[in-house]
């Protein structure tokens, strides 16, 4: 069974995730940017990882309020964040995303590697994603439009989506940002929306919801 812990950080009110079961930990959309959020995260990773069981960094997609805090995550658990390879380039490219939203500073440089998308990966201290460790529960879904490597993160099991940027309560990602497509937004809602309807969505910003609220709205 699924733990979901949820942290609202950053000053884009960035949902982040711990999600755990008893063969790991995934954090989802590293993005604590302050020391106050990295330390409340490294208290709750640390809880976790002392039961002995590893930990693996996703992204649902590659932009910067997603990632503030990936360079240190990377940094402090040893490992690299794993993303769709269509985003890899905007990830790498983040001074030209501090430049678009007039964010002064230096973004620190961090470790990334392709998403083994249509799989699973299995959480590991020292992850290779050469050579992931499949596991059941969590399915790739490709969902692009926000932008052209969004993912959602899907445990049908346990009736769960992290939906990103995608799908939110009441509304769905922008398409106005460099490599935004709104027509591939609407493909992937579709696809989003024709998950069983008692789905709970933890989106990357706001409150959840579920498929079948969506649906209602649409």
């Amino acid at each position: 069974m699924l733990e979901i812990k949820n942290f609202e950080v950053g000053s884009f009110g960035t949902n982040m995730y711990l999600v755990s079961d008893e063969s790991g930990l995934l954090l989802i959309d590293p993005a604590c940017s302050s020391l106050y959020e990295q330390q409340m995260l490294y208290r709750s990773v640390n809880e976790v990882v002392c039961q002995q069981r590893g930990l693996t960094i996703l992204a649902t997609h590659g932009h910067l309020d997603h990632l503030w805090g990936a360079a240190w995550a990377c940094e402090q658990w040893h490992t690299p964040v794993l993303m769709h390879e269509a985003d890899i380039p905007m990830a790498k490219a983040m001074q030209a995303q501090y430049d678009l939203f007039g964010i002064g500073g230096t973004p620190v440089p961090f470790p990334l590697e392709p998403l083994p998308v249509n799989q699973s990966v299995s959480p590991s201290i020292h992850h290779s994603a050469a050579e992931p460790r499949l596991i059941p529960s969590l399915k790739i879904l490709p969902t692009p439009g926000h932008t052209p490597g969004s993912v959602c993160f899907y445990f049908p099991e346990d009736g769960v989506l992290f939906s990103g940027d995608t799908l939110f309560q009441m509304g769905y990602g922008r398409t106005d940002l460099p490599g935004g497509d709104i027509q591939q937004l609407w493909h992937s809602l579709d696809l989003l929306l024709a998950l069983p309807p008692e789905t709970v969505v933890y989106p990357g910003h706001g409150a959840p919801t579920t498929i079948a609220a969506e649906r209602r709205r649409w």
